[in-house]
């Protein structure tokens, strides 16, 4: 089976075996561990040769078996290295080997001696297929090791090093829980970039399987973490409707309504377009709002075409949003949203006001918003770089127009509509004039 091919087995060693292995136990027993190990070697040669697989796999456990239980640690390792390179390797028999080995490395306490056997492991299982399950689970037992030792990039590096989703013999859900283990030790040494990739690598229908819900909750936590670091409100926002969606979430009331507030206040964060106005309104149907009252309409504020005054929305809702994780001022990240709050207010007032008003003073404009000259201007100007609305500023006259100039096609066809609908009242008016002249006309001739 060296090519991974399949070989028929020659001859049965099962019952030299059967004899053999009792004897050695005895000799490694009686201090003879090396006389009983080079007596297993010569079956192992006989048994792998004839490809009498049980009998092979008997034979390396108990090599294995005799070095371990005898303490031999350099024996151990030194067997477990020449087995693995022996020529036309019955690839099944290996696989048992090695999974026997990571049971003593749960059960070595001495961490020297494990970290040696980890190394010999991941030494003999490099670059082979058959056993890059083991060797990923290995892996992670050092990461873990590392991690334990405050080493969280050399943790995060071995984590890397793994390709996971391509193997086709591991389970899908160990392979997301594996994935999920590095995109951990990349937001634990800072490298966010890397997180947002690796965790592309993880396909949402997954998560639909109740059974997979515990995993659904740890990646959108972590997604959270790294999107809240990037000031992507929307797409923390987004995570948090995920998290509140899951059943087990929202069968916890205190953790649903929790994870709701936040929903409401990233929303509130994420600067205006399109999907952030189809999704507030969304949010806004939620019928477990009406338990949460006072953010419920901290929402319809921002749903509402009304003005918002700064210094009473701090008087009404201040307290509460500070009190939250989200904006708590004991927090640089905290202070950093409350002030982003603040230009969302902003922002919001301005797209009223230029909904009601084809032209306003500066000066008046300056009042409405509670900001100086130079902060209107700059927040105006923002918001006509984004498109959000159109603006034209009259400096010498103080005026800002909010009326966008349309173009000569735009014009003649509006005046051609109005043309036709003129046209259409006067036939229409017409008709009613000589339906009401024949109506008097009959009622006359009677």
């Amino acid at each position: 089976m060296a090519d991974g091919k399949l070989e028929k087995m020659t001859q049965d060693w099962s019952a030299a075996a059967d004899t053999l292995l009792p004897e050695t136990e005895k000799l490694a027993k009686a201090g003879k561990l090396s006389e009983a190990i080079e007596q297993l070697l010569v079956l192992e040669k006989q048994t792998r040769t004839s490809a009498d697989l049980a009998s092979n796999s008997r034979v390396l456990l108990q090599i294995i078996g005799l070095a371990y239980r005898a303490k031999d640690w350099k024996l151990l390792n030194e067997n477990i290295v020449v087995l693995s390179k022996k020529r036309a390797l019955l690839k099944q028999a290996i696989t048992k080997m090695v999974q026997e080995a990571i049971k003593y490395v749960d059960e070595i306490k001495d961490m020297k001696i494990k970290l040696e056997l980890i190394d010999t492991l991941r030494t003999v299982t490099d670059g082979k297929i058959f056993v890059e399950v083991e060797r990923a689970r290995l892996t992670r037992t050092l990461a873990k090791i590392k991690e334990a030792e405050n080493k969280i990039g050399e943790a995060a590096d071995l984590m890397q090093e793994l390709q996971v989703e391509t193997y086709g013999s591991m389970d899908k859900r160990e392979k997301t829980d594996f994935i999920l283990e590095q995109m951990r030790l990349c937001l634990g040494k800072k490298d966010y970039q890397r997180a947002q990739v690796i965790g592309r690598k993880i396909s949402i229908k997954f998560f639909e399987d109740p059974a997979n819900h515990d995993l659904k909750i740890r990646f959108y936590e972590l997604m959270i973490q790294n999107a809240v670091h990037g000031d992507r409100h929307l797409e923390t926002c987004k995570h948090y409707r995920q998290l509140y969606d899951t059943p087990s979430i929202r069968s916890d009331e205190k953790t649903g309504l929790e994870t709701l507030k936040h929903v409401v206040l990233f929303i509130a964060l994420s600067p205006f377009d399109n999907e952030q106005s189809d999704l507030i309104h969304r949010i806004n149907e939620d019928a477990n709002l009406s338990k949460i009252v006072l953010f419920k309409e901290f929402l319809k504020c921002f749903i509402t075409s009304e003005l918002m005054r700064w210094p009473k929305v701090e008087e009404i809702y201040g307290p509460a949003l500070k009190a939250s994780s989200v904006f708590d001022p004991a927090t640089e990240g905290g202070q950093k949203r409350y002030k982003t709050l603040h230009k969302r207010v902003i922002e919001h007032n301005i797209r009223v006001i230029a909904k009601y008003y084809d032209r306003i003073s500066i000066k008046r404009l300056t009042q409405l918003l509670d900001l100086s000259a130079a902060e209107t201007e700059e927040f105006l100007s923002n918001l006509v770089v984004n498109k959000t609305i159109y603006a034209r500023i009259n400096r010498p006259a103080g005026i800002i127009n909010f009326v966008s100039p349309k173009d000569p096609n735009t014009i003649l066809n509006d005046w051609s509509q109005n043309i036709n609908s003129l046209l259409e009242l006067i036939v229409k008016t017409n008709h009613l004039i000589t339906k009401e002249e024949m109506i008097h006309s009959i009622k006359k001739a009677l």
